[in-house]
């Protein structure tokens, strides 16, 4: 059915008010931190002084800055590990319908349906070298010699950081048991009369058929790195010596010291953001569907 042009405005009417707070909020939001990259100013926005591409230029010679990325790329990395592999085999198991099965479920849902803030502040109590519960623990069965700088310590402390990924694999696990009820049973049962064993039926078969929720969780755990925040400042403010700092605590550490230049806290914004699209844009590329000859996907 052919859609005439006074049913083309008439949709246009309906999601012009979404248009217009996006246009609002996200547009000129977008706008403004470009505009204000190119300028040496102060968080009173006055006496601004253009400088061109310098804050840009010094951005990215700041091997501060320059790690950041890199540990928002190896969190992500990190994150994706555990959710293919942890998340998957959880979700196998809670689908075989086990005794305990929702139990263990609960224990891995609920922690993603809680704020992160609430969960890294939990950890950092938890972690804590003098009175935090782990070390406590130790020194109670004996195993002091285990008892770590578990925060202050640059290794440990990135583990640390990773380690809560363990628990926020609650998304991962609802992707992964929708993904499941598309498969078809008898392609299981089919490989069962060929002899494979439980290993290779994982992995040789429920895990490639399930390549929709693997694009799925890589595409919103790497971008969901770049706008993280709560975890890293909770647990080490992105110490210690800004090993473990992202590119989230970076920006909001240099835009609370004294005096800073906003232009050059939004160039590096502008470059987060770009590095994100960049993601975004490949994996789109990546994952579309292709087209057989018959025009199929």
């Amino acid at each position: 059915m052919k859609i005439t042009g006074r049913e083309h405005v008439v949709g246009f009417m309906f999601i012009a008010p979404l248009l217009l707070l996006f246009s609002v909020f996200l547009v000129y939001g977008f706008y403004f931190i470009v505009h204000a990259s190119f300028y040496d100013q102060t968080l009173s926005f006055r006496d601004a002084t253009f400088v061109g591409w310098d804050n840009y230029v010094t951005a990215l010679s700041d091997n501060r800055f320059l790690r950041s990325i890199v540990n928002n790329l190896a969190y992500s990395a990190a994150a994706i590990l555990i959710s293919l592999s942890v998340g998957f085999l959880v979700s196998v198991v809670l689908n075989m319908g086990i005794r305990g099965s929702k139990l263990l479920g609960s224990l891995f849902f609920i922690p993603s349906f809680m704020p992160l803030a609430l969960i890294a502040m939990v950890f950092s109590i938890m972690l804590e070298f003098r009175f935090g519960t782990l070390n406590q623990l130790l020194h109670g069965i004996g195993l002091d010699f285990l008892a770590q700088r578990w925060l202050s310590d640059p290794t440990l402390a990135y583990m640390s950081i990773i380690s809560i990924s363990v628990f926020l694999i609650g998304l991962p696990m609802m992707y992964y048991n929708a993904d499941m009820t598309t498969i078809n049973a008898g392609i299981l049962e089919a490989a069962v009369i060929d002899g494979a064993g439980l290993g290779r039926m994982l992995w040789s078969v429920m895990f490639p058929l399930l390549k929709n929720a693997h694009k799925t969780i890589i595409l919103s755990t790497l971008l969901g790195s770049f706008r993280e925040f709560e975890r890293v400042f909770l647990l080490t403010q992105g110490g210690p010596a800004g090993t473990t700092e992202n590119s989230s605590v970076y920006i909001y550490s240099f835009a609370r010291s004294a005096g800073a230049n906003i232009g050059y806290v939004c160039a590096a914004s502008v470059i987060v953001l770009l590095i994100a699209l960049g993601i975004s844009v490949i994996q789109l590329i990546a994952y579309r569907p292709r087209t057989g000859k018959g025009g199929r996907a």
